[in-house]
């Protein structure tokens, strides 16, 4: 069943998720970085080379997404207004593949092994489920001699039924032909007129075939319904994350403290203290991040950032040291030293170059913005502005609280001050004979 060539996947995804609260469609909020939907679609992609998503509300919004990070990826429009429910989901749903795996859109923290896991064997139909301490609310799952007979839900349950634990974690792994050969015959005639995806079991059932219950992970197959359980699988999500690193050599300080974008990377010996949020797929390669630092979407090597430094996206650091308060963005700095109340933005700076406290680099004029170029070996005195578009050659020194709007030529001194000027005794007359 591994095999990606005999498996396909149906990704549910046309709920409304009004729980959300939110005119973003639920299956696109962000888990660690990254859609939920597209957690569950990269799980998908490790076992299988067939998935087909079901869209219906804001399906053009959730398609127009998915195609810009995927390719090969199938779409069925669910026809909710005749055939509302997951089983109606389903309907006209056509896989290559003979077995087909059903998932839903809003289950992240799903992994690759428990996806093998349901798919494994040779059973009709593999069901998931969850032994609960605390099954209220639940349908629950009635198993005997090790195969699924029904589920029941809570209201209909008898008192024995109302003691069982185990309930539907709502992924089924079926024959495709099964699949096909159901679908069509359900049935909405229930409370709610909807067609139900679990009715497929009671006909497999009746029907004398192998249901076989694949005990699962609550933790793995949590949905998330609001932005409650979207902060919990936030939670279980950067743990995950955290742990895998610190298994791989990142050092953190204060772990449940620290942010980590499921898209970054870490190479070599590395150091994160508390506080510290690295968002994007940004690349921190043997380089330290102090406390309460962020890092957006950039590329860090030999560096260090902070404590309290910024470094927004597209940048580049090799060789840096960025203290504390300083910002940087979209900027390319090699060997240089920026120590403290410093914005870089939209620069490049060479090897041996100092900013110092205070240095603005003026890159935005209303409208557009401008670069700055500093070369190597360059000293920018503290309290600085640096007017782009400006180039700095290398070996100049510019002094304390100029403002440089014109191009420096290598080896000179750039100063830009108006006069100083002192009145003998003001201090007595402002403030009068003591």
């Amino acid at each position: 069943m591994s095999n990606t060539n005999s498996l396909s996947v149906v990704i549910l995804a046309a709920g409304q998720g009004t729980r959300m609260k939110s005119t973003t469609p639920k299956v696109l909020h962000k888990i660690s970085g990254k859609s939920m939907l597209f957690h569950a679609i990269d799980a998908a992609q490790e076992i299988s080379n067939d998935i087909t998503v079901v869209l219906y509300h804001q399906a053009e919004r959730i398609q127009k997404e998915i195609e810009s990070h995927y390719e090969n990826i199938h779409f069925h429009m669910q026809d909710a207004t005749q055939f509302p429910g997951t089983g109606g989901a389903m309907k006209g749903v056509k896989t290559q593949n003979e077995q087909t795996l059903i998932l839903n859109g809003d289950m992240p923290l799903i992994t690759k092994d428990s996806l093998l896991a349901l798919t494994s064997g040779n059973a009709d139909i593999n069901m998931s489920v969850i032994q609960l301490d605390d099954p209220s609310g639940y349908g629950r799952v009635i198993i005997d001699e090790a195969q699924v007979k029904e589920i029941v839900e809570q209201k209909d349950c008898n008192e024995a039924q109302l003691l069982t634990k185990t309930v539907n974690a709502g992924i089924y792994s079926v024959n495709t032909a099964l699949l096909e050969r159901y679908i069509p015959q359900l049935s909405n005639d229930n409370a709610q007129a909807e067609y139900y995806l679990t009715d497929i079991i009671k006909m497999a059932v009746d029907e004398g075939k192998v249901v076989n219950p694949i005990y699962v992970q609550e933790e793995e197959f949590k949905g998330v319904n609001s932005k409650l359980d979207l902060a919990a699988a936030e939670e279980i999500m950067q743990k995950r994350i955290r742990t895998e690193w610190m298994k791989n050599g990142v050092t953190m300080r204060l772990p449940e403290t620290i942010y980590i974008d499921c898209r970054a990377r870490f190479e070599g010996e590395c150091i994160l203290e508390n506080g510290v949020s690295i968002q994007g797929a940004s690349v921190i390669k043997d380089s330290h991040i102090k406390a309460n630092s962020v890092v957006e979407e950039s590329r860090l090597e030999n560096s260090d950032v902070g404590p309290m430094g910024r470094v927004r996206p597209n940048s580049v650091l090799v060789d840096t040291h960025i203290g504390n308060f300083v910002e940087v963005k979209k900027s390319t700095l090699s060997g240089v030293k920026a120590g403290h109340l410093a914005y870089i933005g939209d620069a490049s700076i060479d090897e041996g170059s100092n900013i110092g406290a205070g240095v603005i680099t003026c890159n935005y004029d209303g409208k557009n913005k401008y670069k700055t170029v500093i070369g190597k070996n360059v000293f920018v005195g503290s309290d600085t502005q640096l007017v782009a578009p400006v180039t700095i050659a290398d070996d100049v020194l510019i002094a304390a609280g100029s403002t440089i709007n014109k191009d420096v030529a290598q080896g000179e001194l750039a100063i830009s001050r108006a006069p100083m000027k002192t009145i003998k005794n003001f201090f007595y007359k402002f403030f009068g004979d003591k």
